[in-house]
């Protein structure tokens, strides 16, 4: 523990105010004494902010266990207790509400300092965990013992340790704690990694968390590096949320997607969540396209618009009544869905099959242009968008907002719900894109 009481004595100052996030479980509990030791070298407040979640029997009597700690010790007691929660993401929801309230308690008592009880293990099963899914470089870097985040400071000061370490420091010095039996529950992604790869891990190299830590810092240097590169670049070629897209083109690759993904994560701010690097990509190819105006829809009906020499990110809707959208899995437009499914039943106007060695990709999905023609499959010629819409008795507001999938060359490829083109390919034929639109 000598790093973290280190640690910790170089982060506190002498009538600070300081919040500490604590569950009750060993980390938070080992971490409360420990502060609640320091105390007697340098004299500082300690407020306890603990959340019962509402999701267990023993969260009540754990508060309980709790409280208890805080008043033998004469530390502040901040509680709350989650009564619902919105739908989605379970971890994402009561992550953001846990912060929120560690916030509201910042506030309250007028300080910008957290303490919370992440420990080695945890950084390495994160790491090894977004290295499983995927990440950015400042993802690899899992987290790190200190962030200045916003408004308030966050400190991890339980890094350098392992959760056999604080474990065992409970136990020596009769901390209580609480022991949550969902997380040894390995239906849980990070406990599978917690129980069965860390401890082999850990056989090879028994102080790997130092080495996760080590490799940890090393990329954070790196990042911090980059970031300032693409704030300074964002600074000059970002404006009124529109790109300079003559700017943009004279960076390297990385840095470009690196641009793309600060701008979004500014824009979402805590809807991060929904965004996936596929968006990027797909901006990223939006820009690239020979095509002076294009469009991508993002979650939560965000857009990003390709005019020429600028790309600009807004929510409205509609901008005058165009639209011209590359496509990607699934796009909701004019109140109905297209979207790629792995295989159909029916073959009618609904569906389209395609096979890309006849068209050129990206696809995407534009309302009509005057004059748009297409060839319709069994049919020699081509007839024109009008007459179709005339023949299926649309009317001309729908007329004007109908979807119509194109290629990279403009080539319709299909009218859903209407009609099928020339390169769309009955059921049994040979295909690669299969799509519905309902």
């Amino acid at each position: 523990m000598n790093e973290t009481i280190e640690f910790l004595k170089k982060s506190i100052n002498e009538n600070d105010k300081i919040v500490i996030a604590c569950s009750g479980g060993p980390d938070s509990m080992v971490l409360l004494s420990l502060l609640c030791d320091l105390r007697k070298e340098i004299a500082f407040d300690i407020i306890c902010a603990h959340i019962n979640h509402n999701k267990r029997e023993e969260s009540e009597s754990e508060a309980l266990m709790v409280e208890d700690f805080c008043k033998k010790h004469k530390v502040t007691f901040e509680f709350t207790k989650f009564e619902d929660y919105e739908k989605g993401n379970f971890e994402a929801i009561a992550r953001k509400k846990r912060y929120d309230f560690f916030e509201k308690v910042m506030k309250k008592y007028k300080t910008k300092k957290l303490f919370t009880a992440h420990h080695g293990d945890d950084l390495a099963e994160t790491i090894l965990m977004r290295i499983t899914r995927g990440s950015t470089l400042r993802g690899y870097v899992g987290f790190t013992k200190y962030n200045n985040s916003e408004w308030y400071e966050l400190y991890r000061p339980l890094i350098f340790v392992t959760k056999q370490e604080i474990i065992e420091y409970a136990d020596t010095n009769n901390i209580p704690y609480a022991i949550d039996k969902s997380n040894k529950d390995q239906k849980y992604t990070r406990n599978r990694f917690r129980y069965q790869i860390l401890p082999e891990l850990k056989k090879e190299e028994p102080n790997i968390d130092k080495k996760f830590l080590n490799f940890s810092e090393k990329l954070d240097e790196a990042t911090l590096y980059i970031d300032e590169i693409v704030s300074e670049k964002i600074l000059d070629m970002y404006k009124d949320f529109s790109l300079n897209l003559i700017k943009f083109n004279y960076e390297k690759p990385y840095i470009k997607k690196m641009i793309i993904k600060e701008l979004l994560g500014r824009i979402y701010d805590d809807d991060v969540i929904y965004l996936k690097d596929k968006h990027v990509d797909m901006i990223i190819n939006t820009i690239n396209s020979d095509r002076p105006n294009l469009e991508v829809v993002l979650p939560k009906k965000m857009r990003v618009l390709k005019r020429y020499d600028k790309l600009i990110f807004t929510n409205e809707e509609n901008i005058k009544n165009s639209y011209n959208y590359l496509f990607d899995e699934k796009l909701e437009v004019n109140n109905h869905i297209i979207e790629e499914v792995d295989e159909s039943d029916t073959d009618g106007n609904d569906i389209c099959r395609l096979n890309i060695e006849e068209i050129k990709l990206p696809l995407i999905i534009r309302n009509r242009i005057d004059g748009d023609k297409m060839t319709i499959k069994g049919m020699n010629g081509t007839k024109k968008i009008k007459e179709i819409f005339i023949e299926n008795h649309i009317s001309q507001e729908e007329r004007d907002m109908w979807p119509i999938l194109v290629d990279a060359r403009d080539e319709i490829l299909w009218l859903p719900g209407l009609k099928k083109s020339k390169y769309n390919k009955p059921k049994g034929e040979k295909c690669d894109i299969i799509l519905k639109y309902h």
